[in-house]
């Protein structure tokens, strides 16, 4: 799954990475939680690329509240097709997520020791993500998931999924409005090649929502093990 991840690289990166217009005005975030906004890439009326912030944690369309009685801030790419939750999303309104990394938790005994991974070249990478639109009487909620797949041979031994981070030159392709067929997008959502990663063990304070800053990513600098 992923839980926690960074969203920090600056507005004018993003908008040269992701094709953008307009680079996009946020502050870097290094311990993003469910509930929060996220920032995401979709296509927009015309065909232009937007980034706009999205509610982590994906409310469906055909909800009567603008809850779930489960957790959807991730999907699996295994079955995000058929799932009444995702199913029109995954067909009408995918979307990337930028990340700058994600944290995932090993047990060590009677403890959880966080792992921050991160792109082994130091540049953003896009999370395969959905979004909604949730309206009732007025209030208009625009929310997201992160597509998980497989670990890859990197992350298998912290926890057994990770999030589907895009091939680059497959992004266009995952946010084409056209691109309907279940079997021709979900090769899109292999593991990542374990080489364009590196991970280390960081502090337990990445366990805590509010706590916030590049900080959290430094790594340990004693052993885990």
């Amino acid at each position: 799954m992923c839980g926690r991840f960074i969203q920090a690289t600056t507005g004018e990166v993003l908008a040269e990475r992701f094709q953008l217009a307009t680079p996009p005005d946020l502050a870097p975030r290094y311990n993003v939680a469910p509930s929060q906004p996220v920032g995401a890439v979709r296509i927009a009326a015309g065909g232009v690329r937007e980034f706009v912030p999205l509610r982590w944690g994906l409310i469906p369309s055909w909800s009567p509240e603008p809850r779930t009685a489960y957790s959807t801030i991730n999907a699996r790419a295994e079955t995000v097709a058929e799932k009444p939750t995702y199913r029109q999303a995954f067909r009408r309104r995918r979307c990337l997520i930028p990340a700058d990394g994600f944290y995932e938790w090993v047990k060590l005994g009677a403890r959880n020791q966080p792992y921050c991974i991160t792109p082994a070249d130091g540049q953003p990478m896009a999370f395969a993500g959905l979004w909604e639109r949730w309206e009732r009487d007025g209030p208009v909620i625009e929310s997201c998931t992160i597509l998980v797949t497989q670990a890859n041979a990197l992350v298998a031994p912290i926890h057994d999924r990770m999030p589907a981070i895009l091939n680059p030159a497959d992004e266009a392709r995952w946010l084409d409005p056209a691109a309907t067929d279940p079997a021709a997008l979900r090769p899109l959502l292999a593991p990542c090649p374990p080489e364009r990663l590196r991970l280390w063990p960081v502090s337990s304070h990445v366990n805590h929502p509010r706590h916030e800053g590049p900080a959290l990513r430094t790594p340990l600098a004693t052993s885990v093990s």
